[in-house]
């Protein structure tokens, strides 16, 4: 079984969530998004990618796709 190297999206939004003192209600309010979608996101649940690209923005990150195949 091969083991991932690199954080999950919800270990990455929530890390980035804390490093700004935000609850995840705050996160929720900032971005659009409810509370119980931003703890959706953090346990790595579906959720559109829309709607990762809204708490993305409010957080400052980032969002890249890419191809390592």
């Amino acid at each position: 079984m091969e083991q991932e190297s690199e954080a999950s999206l919800g270990d990455v939004i929530r890390e980035a969530r804390k490093k700004q003192g935000w609850s995840q209600g705050e996160l929720g309010e900032r971005s659009g998004v409810s509370r119980p979608t931003i703890a959706r996101i953090e346990a790595n649940n579906d959720v559109t990618t829309a709607t990762i690209a809204k708490v993305a923005r409010a957080l400052g990150l980032k969002l890249e796709l890419r191809d390592d195949g």
